[in-house]
């Protein structure tokens, strides 16, 4: 029971926390790189300004955004104990850096928002895209960390 209660409480912290990350962050950083013609992502992103692409958008997003936070609590399960022993404060700095480091800034995945990226991407890329991503990668990282010390561990 304890381990579903968690992963309930993380899925619902992680539905919110990238919600309100992108919510916040599509009309400010992303609009100009998703959608529209000659779009920085255009070539292998679905086109925000498209209606058809955003209403398939809308209705994956939270069966996809449930899987992935379930995903992520199963990989937490052995440490469940340690990390509810820890104060609040440390839990907020073990998942602010959970969440930014390793499902944004170190993925492996080559994309504006990451190391690899840095690497693999066009420099015009790179340039265009990767300090302004880093806000929605903070926001959600300290929206995770908010709720992870307030209600999840």
């Amino acid at each position: 029971m304890e381990y579903l209660t968690f992963s309930a409480l993380f899925v619902l912290a992680h539905v919110v926390a990238y919600t309100v990350a992108g919510a916040v962050t599509y009309p400010t950083v992303y609009k100009d790189l998703h959608g529209g013609e000659g779009s920085l992502y255009g070539a292998f992103l679905r086109d925000m300004t498209d209606e058809a692409e955003r209403r398939r958008n809308g209705l994956l997003l939270l069966p996809t955004q449930v899987i992935r936070g379930l995903l992520m609590s199963i990989v937490l399960y052995p440490l469940l104990g340690a990390l509810g022993e820890l104060d609040a404060y440390l839990q907020f700095l073990f998942m602010f850096g959970l969440m930014y480091v390793y499902t944004d800034l170190s993925a492996a995945t080559p994309f504006s928002n990451t190391i690899e990226g840095v690497v693999y991407m066009k420099p015009h890329i790179v340039r265009r895209a990767f300090w302004p991503t880093q806000i929605e990668a903070v926001l959600y990282a300290s929206l995770m960390g908010i709720a992870a010390a307030w209600f999840v561990f």
